[in-house]
């Protein structure tokens, strides 16, 4: 008798492991599954703001994580064109996304112009050099600026000086960064006299200070797109993303970040 009672404790604990393993099984992927991981491509100069953005949607959207690749515009565009995974793409100039967009790479009822820009001209905490002209003078020696084969910050930079009839004389300067935010690491260690950048790049360093604004006149509008990419594994995640940095929420920070938005 003890016998049985024995053998039946020892298969109802069996049965119950058996079940709770059942039960882990079916639970465990589901779990997993329900993680979804967002791609994002962006402008060098919307580090700190999206990233700021993207923590604040993780506030009521638990379920996603953000995999970001910064750098420049046309790089990024390039990357995309190849290949590389990108569920989002937000651009510093419109270029790069209307490659995409003729090449069918992203969803074109997604696009919208985001934000808005300006570029200024800095220089390290102890120069003398005051504004644009400055720039002639014998002590002023290397210039940084974004190359403009692929930073939008380059272009424009390019443009206003061109526009300000300095760009001849001043070429020998130039050394191009791969990015906006390598010009402004060169000016804060020294290794530039001097910059072009966007005053959202410059409002994050306590090293610089900026001594002018380039007027709109000189260069191209400052306008940031963002997309959908097409073919997006996640299109109704980013399609949702893309809306919340439309919204009021993601504008605030934007604003803080010292972007303008763009007109609709």
């Amino acid at each position: 008798m003890r016998s049985e009672n024995k053998a039946g404790r020892t298969r109802s604990l069996l049965c119950s492991t058996v079940a709770l393993v059942a039960l882990m099984a079916l639970t465990c992927p589901i779990h997993a599954s329900a993680q979804t991981t967002l791609s994002i491509s962006a402008a060098a100069s919307l580090k700190d703001a999206i990233t700021e953005a993207e923590a604040a949607y993780n506030q009521s959207h638990a379920h996603l994580e953000f995999s970001n690749n910064f750098g420049s515009s046309g790089t990024l565009a390039m990357q995309i064109d190849q290949g590389a995974p990108a569920d989002v793409f937000l651009s510093a100039a419109p270029k790069p996304m209307d490659d995409l967009e003729a090449k069918g790479l992203i969803v074109a009822e997604t696009r919208r112009n985001l934000l808005r820009n300006s570029l200024v001209l800095i220089v390290p905490l102890d120069s003398a050099i005051k504004d644009f002209q400055g720039l002639t003078g014998n002590s002023v020696r290397v210039i940084a600026l974004g190359d403009p084969a692929s930073v939008p910050a380059g272009q424009y930079g390019r443009q206003t000086l061109s526009s300000l009839h300095l760009l001849a004389s001043l070429n020998a300067k130039l050394v191009l960064a791969k990015d906006v935010r390598q010009v402004l690491t060169y000016v804060e260690t020294g290794n530039a006299d001097a910059g072009l950048v966007y005053a959202t790049d410059a409002q994050i360093s306590s090293k610089v200070r900026v001594v002018a604004t380039a007027p709109d006149s000189t260069h191209d509008p400052i306008v940031y797109p963002v997309a959908v990419v097409k073919g997006s594994r996640t299109e109704a995640a980013a399609r949702s993303f893309v809306e919340y940095l439309s919204g009021p929420a993601a504008k605030a920070i934007f604003v803080k970040h010292g972007f303008t938005i763009a007109a609709p």
